[in-house]
Protein backbone atom coordinates (compact mmCIF):
# COMPACT_ATOMS: atom_id res chain seq x y z
CA UNK A 1 0.00 0.00 0.00
CA UNK A 2 2.76 2.53 0.49
CA UNK A 3 4.40 2.20 -2.83
CA UNK A 4 1.01 2.56 -4.43
CA UNK A 5 0.91 5.84 -2.30
CA UNK A 6 4.71 6.53 -3.37
CA UNK A 7 3.62 6.31 -7.11
CA UNK A 8 0.63 8.65 -6.74
CA UNK A 9 2.35 11.13 -5.13
CA UNK A 10 5.03 11.28 -7.95
CA UNK A 11 2.58 10.90 -10.86
CA UNK A 12 1.17 14.01 -9.24
CA UNK A 13 3.65 15.68 -8.38
CA UNK A 14 5.16 15.48 -12.15
CA UNK A 15 1.98 16.76 -13.71
CA UNK A 16 1.61 19.37 -11.68
CA UNK A 17 5.22 20.42 -12.73
CA UNK A 18 4.66 20.24 -15.80
CA UNK A 19 1.82 22.12 -15.89
CA UNK A 20 3.86 24.77 -14.35
CA UNK A 21 6.67 24.60 -16.60
CA UNK A 22 3.93 24.71 -19.88
CA UNK A 23 2.46 28.24 -17.92
CA UNK A 24 5.71 30.11 -17.39
CA UNK A 25 6.37 29.38 -20.96
CA UNK A 26 3.18 30.58 -22.69
CA UNK A 27 3.50 33.84 -24.76
CA UNK A 28 1.04 36.09 -24.15
CA UNK A 29 0.09 38.49 -27.64
CA UNK A 30 -1.45 42.04 -26.64
CA UNK A 31 -2.89 43.88 -29.14
CA UNK A 32 -1.96 47.21 -28.35
CA UNK A 33 0.91 48.24 -27.96
CA UNK A 34 2.83 49.41 -24.38
CA UNK A 35 2.87 53.41 -23.30
CA UNK A 36 6.31 55.50 -24.13
CA UNK A 37 8.48 53.68 -20.67
CA UNK A 38 8.85 56.39 -17.52
CA UNK A 39 11.86 58.50 -16.83
CA UNK A 40 13.88 56.76 -13.81
CA UNK A 41 16.64 58.23 -11.79
CA UNK A 42 18.87 55.78 -12.04
CA UNK A 43 20.16 55.09 -8.09
CA UNK A 44 23.80 54.00 -7.44
CA UNK A 45 24.81 50.58 -8.04
CA UNK A 46 23.88 48.38 -4.52
CA UNK A 47 26.43 45.71 -5.41
CA UNK A 48 29.68 45.08 -7.94
CA UNK A 49 28.58 42.47 -10.55
CA UNK A 50 25.11 44.34 -11.23
CA UNK A 51 23.02 46.07 -13.93
CA UNK A 52 20.56 48.23 -13.92
CA UNK A 53 17.76 46.40 -15.51
CA UNK A 54 15.25 49.43 -16.60
CA UNK A 55 11.36 50.06 -15.80
CA UNK A 56 8.74 48.96 -17.79
CA UNK A 57 5.22 48.11 -18.60
CA UNK A 58 3.87 44.55 -18.38
CA UNK A 59 0.69 43.38 -19.22
CA UNK A 60 -1.51 42.64 -16.75
CA UNK A 61 -4.78 40.90 -18.64
CA UNK A 62 -6.51 44.22 -18.76
CA UNK A 63 -4.09 47.04 -19.11
CA UNK A 64 -0.43 47.96 -18.85
CA UNK A 65 1.02 48.27 -15.19
CA UNK A 66 3.87 50.25 -14.76
CA UNK A 67 7.25 48.03 -13.02
CA UNK A 68 9.91 50.08 -12.22
CA UNK A 69 13.61 49.34 -12.52
CA UNK A 70 15.80 47.71 -9.83
CA UNK A 71 19.22 46.20 -10.14
CA UNK A 72 19.85 42.69 -10.83
CA UNK A 73 23.33 41.03 -9.86
CA UNK A 74 25.10 38.90 -12.35
CA UNK A 75 27.91 38.62 -14.38
CA UNK A 76 28.57 39.79 -18.53
CA UNK A 77 26.51 42.37 -20.65
CA UNK A 78 22.84 42.49 -19.48
CA UNK A 79 20.10 42.84 -22.24
CA UNK A 80 17.14 44.43 -21.13
CA UNK A 81 13.76 43.41 -21.37
CA UNK A 82 11.43 44.46 -23.97
CA UNK A 83 8.04 44.85 -25.61
CA UNK A 84 8.79 43.13 -29.33
CA UNK A 85 5.93 43.14 -32.42
CA UNK A 86 5.28 40.38 -34.62
CA UNK A 87 1.81 39.43 -36.69
CA UNK A 88 0.06 38.00 -33.47
CA UNK A 89 0.55 41.43 -31.75
CA UNK A 90 2.84 42.71 -28.98
CA UNK A 91 4.60 40.03 -27.05
CA UNK A 92 7.56 40.44 -24.09
CA UNK A 93 11.33 39.33 -24.10
CA UNK A 94 12.78 38.86 -20.94
CA UNK A 95 16.11 40.37 -20.27
CA UNK A 96 18.84 37.93 -19.75
CA UNK A 97 22.89 37.86 -19.78
CA UNK A 98 24.43 37.75 -22.69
Amino acid sequence: MGGTLMRKILVLTAMLLATLTTAASAQVYVRIGPPAPRYERVPPPPYRDSAWDRGHYRWDGGRYVWMPGRYVRGQGHWVGGHWSHGPRGHYWVEGHWG
